[in-house]
């Protein structure tokens, strides 16, 4: 019998937009099971950002997606020491960290391991970014 395919991705999924729907969809469609890992709002604040959703709901909402089969916690930042734990034989991620040196220094790393890393086009126009400047210039006081 072969052995499944294990996918494995991982983001903030704060303020959740078509583009995270994109490629969860579209990483699906290239694993037999899908592993999520949802950052925890310790790790977003180490990064040096807050979340404007917490935690706890951001996960129930990536668990009920219907391409997700499991979602997990994101500690930290090892992508190795995730796939292995998981058995993931594929990485999914953005093409906006392709050519990066972090992501090249990774990508070396879990290749050794046998981990491919998919690059999937990102979302044009979107971005959770993008969302929440739009949504603070709509609460900031008119200046007139």
């Amino acid at each position: 019998m072969k052995k499944p395919k294990i996918g494995y991705t991982t983001g903030v999924f704060d303020l959740f937009h078509v583009g995270h729907l994109n490629l969860l969809k579209n990483a699906k469609g290239l694993c037999d099971k899908l592993i999520v890992g949802v950052t925890t709002d310790e790790l977003v604040q180490y990064k040096g950002k807050h979340a404007f959703i917490p935690f706890e709901d951001r996960i129930e909402i990536v668990r009920s997606i219907k391409y997700v089969d499991a979602a997990v916690p994101q500690y930290d930042m090892d992508k190795l020491a995730a796939c292995k734990k998981l058995g993931a034989s594929v990485l999914f991620v953005g093409d906006d960290w392709y050519g990066t040196d972090k992501w090249e220094k990774y990508e070396e790393e879990l290749n050794a391991e046998g981990i491919q890393v998919v690059y999937f086009p990102y979302t044009k126009g979107i971005s959770s970014t993008k969302i929440n400047e739009a949504l603070n210039s709509l609460r900031e006081p008119s200046k007139s």
